[in-house]
């Protein structure tokens, strides 16, 4: 396919992408290669904390490169340590292994349980996940997620990840076994739609994996990193994980995860994990820049007033259409259409002029927003009253 002077044959065609090359970005703004302006609420899918090309990042990365960009993962290297130092002292988890993206970070999560069963657990080597769920697509990742759809991917299927329905916690007892080693899920469902665990659900199941001696991992690769108003979703329930993912918005936009761990769960042997880019101090210094950031009080106090402000946007639109009404936390939000127009009104959205808006449908009837966490309050308005219009000619 040509798109004006762009050839795109050579790039793997494994999504259907809309004929549009995107050259360049500010804050909350993308701009295409024939000059169409789009308000992004999407940002990478929750990646972008701090917008498109913020100059925190530029800074960082401009700075490290010309110092030290890529020593081997077999040495230290200050901006690595800087960074794991960090998320360890504000996380209050001991152990810290950088790697390049969600997925990998929860296919380490999975590796970690199983050492960690094969130690203490007499071989056990099962991760009971949920129903719905989503954590990366790796083999192991994929079969730990609940994804419709994905049931018959890419067979045979990585054994060992028994599900539950979220906020069951009846249904995860039933599943606990001799071969149990952790419970993994994410503080809320992305990919299904914003679907959050309770309070109440996170902290039964803290105590229920004390109460059996397994380990509980959290995925979060999206909801961390101040999405959802604090730094950590796990903070609001009172809990802490033994292991913890985190992705997407710790990178601000560059490939940067991170697996992190309690001490007694941090139990890999020489040899057992690693990775060329682990640790790779170009992405590291843009961690830490992103933290000097996301991480101070008064910015996670704006998440949650932009949060706020577009709860509300969000509960008149509902209202206003008679739609299913609204969810989330933070600047993780979903607007629950009450019929399957989510993927029109993405396309019609796209579609407006002079100035498009891009918007996300993880399910037929949902629409999700995961704006930067530093979107300012008029373009929140701006996205609002599009979307009023576009609800509008759904009817």
């Amino acid at each position: 396919m040509k798109i004006d002077a762009y050839e795109t044959d050579a790039l793997m065609d494994v999504a259907a992408r809309p004929r549009l090359v995107f050259v360049q970005g500010e804050g909350s703004w993308l701009i295409d290669h024939r000059g169409k302006r789009y308000l992004d609420f999407v940002q990478g899918w929750a990646v972008n904390s701090l917008g498109h090309c913020p100059p925190e990042i530029a800074a960082a990365l401009a700075a490290q490169a010309q110092r030290l960009v890529s020593p081997s993962p077999a040495f230290f290297n200050d901006a690595a340590l800087g960074l794991a130092q960090r998320l360890a002292r504000l996380s209050g988890l001991d152990r810290v292994f950088p790697v390049s993206s969600g997925g990998e970070a929860n296919e380490g999560a999975v590796k970690l349980a199983r050492k960690w069963g094969q130690l203490h657990r007499d071989g056990a080597f099962e991760v009971i996940t949920f129903a719905d769920g989503f954590h990366g697509r790796t083999l192991a990742t994929m079969a730990a997620s609940g994804k419709a759809g994905w049931e018959k991917l890419f067979e045979p299927k990585v054994p060992g990840f028994p599900k539950a329905p979220l906020n069951d916690i009846d249904a995860v007892c039933e599943l606990i076994g001799p071969r149990t080693a952790a419970v993994m899920l994410e503080p809320i469902q992305g990919e299904a739609g914003v679907v959050p665990a309770t309070v109440e659900f996170l902290q039964a199941l803290r105590a229920l994996c004390d109460e059996h001696s397994l380990l509980l991992i959290l995925d979060e690769v999206q909801t961390g990193v101040g999405r959802t108003g604090s730094l950590f979703a796990f903070e609001q329930a009172d809990v802490v994980p033994d292991v913890m993912a985190l992705g997407k918005g710790l990178g601000g936009g560059v490939p940067l995860a991170a697996l992190l761990a309690k001490e007694k769960a941090a139990c890999f042997a020489h040899g057992e994990q690693g990775g060329t880019y682990c640790g790779n101090p170009l992405m590291a210094a843009v961690g830490s820049a992103v933290l000097d950031t996301v991480a101070q009080p008064q910015f996670l106090a704006g998440v949650r007033e932009r949060g706020a402000h577009l709860q509300q946007h969000l509960q008149r639109l509902s209202e206003r259409h008679q739609l299913a009404g609204e969810r989330g936390s933070g600047l993780l939000r979903a607007l629950d259409l009450g019929r399957p127009i989510g993927g029109a009104l993405v396309e019609a959205a796209r579609e407006l002029q002079p100035e498009g808006l891009l918007l996300n449908s993880p399910r037929p009837h949902l629409l999700r927003f995961m704006p930067a966490l530093n979107v300012p309050f008029e373009d929140v308005d701006r996205m609002a009253a599009q979307l009023d219009g576009l609800l509008a000619k759904a009817r």
